[in-house]
């Protein structure tokens, strides 16, 4: 399990890159492998990203063959990707004899968090608003009980084609229990070439602005915005 982080090819890190090179084998989401500067002793094998347990077997059918597999994912493996996936299929007895391996990855609220300052200097929950697996209603419930607890908040998946309506719940649930001033940062392709970044409050965010290439950071009451433009939660309680 390779992570390549957000976007530019600074932020894989030495290792990841190591087993990518080393690997005879790619297995990932396809955007995820054109990512991987080419090698022709490599074979691929791209995918779409909703086969996530079939890619894990397939991934784990190649190692126990003898080949030394790659299987790619953005960001940190580990954090709402691959790793989890490939894990759960990998602790069906069939796979016992093969070793699986988690390389860590830059995460997407890093990366967005980095642009701005430290907003994540303090305690922090981190949420998919995805509810392809897990209700919509859990989602809410964490969601209203993070905020209760004054944690700052990133949201990954926050809006997609099939469910346009959910982010403007997600921040209506928020509005609950947070202030209308309440600092949000959203980054879209942080790393890439179509980088954005802006600094909003929860009552001014307008969803229609947010898809799938966004990270959404929702501030704590200790938040705060400097006069440089500069975004921080302070490291003491209360700051």
């Amino acid at each position: 399990m390779v992570g390549l982080g957000p976007g530019q090819r600074s932020w894989t890190t030495p290792e990841a890159a190591e087993a990518l090179a080393g690997a005879d084998d790619l297995v990932g989401y396809g955007p995820y492998l054109d990512r991987v500067p080419a090698n022709p002793r490599q074979t691929r094998y791209p995918s779409d990203n909703r086969v996530e347990a079939e890619r894990a077997a397939h991934a784990l059918q190649l190692a126990q063959s003898g080949r030394r597999v790659a299987v790619v994912s953005s960001g940190d493996p580990g954090v709402f990707a691959m790793a989890a996936a490939v894990l759960e299929v990998a602790a069906q007895p069939e796979y016992a004899d093969v070793e699986v391996r988690v390389l860590p990855g830059l995460t997407a609220a890093q990366a967005v968090a980095s642009r701005v300052g430290a907003p994540l200097g303090h305690d922090f929950a981190v949420i998919s608003l995805s509810d392809v697996l897990k209700p919509w209603d859990v989602v809410l419930d964490r969601l209203r009980a993070a905020a209760s607890a004054d944690l700052v908040l990133a949201l990954y998946n926050p809006r997609s084609k099939a469910r346009p309506h959910q982010l403007g719940e997600a921040l209506q649930a928020l509005l609950e229990v947070r202030k209308p001033e309440t600092v949000v940062v959203v980054g879209r392709d942080v790393g890439g070439p179509e980088e954005t970044v802006t600094v909003t409050t929860l009552g001014e965010l307008d969803p229609e602005t947010v898809d799938m290439r966004c990270l959404v950071l929702i501030g704590s009451t200790q938040t705060q915005v400097t006069a440089a433009g500069r975004v921080f939660t302070s490291r003491r309680y209360p700051g």
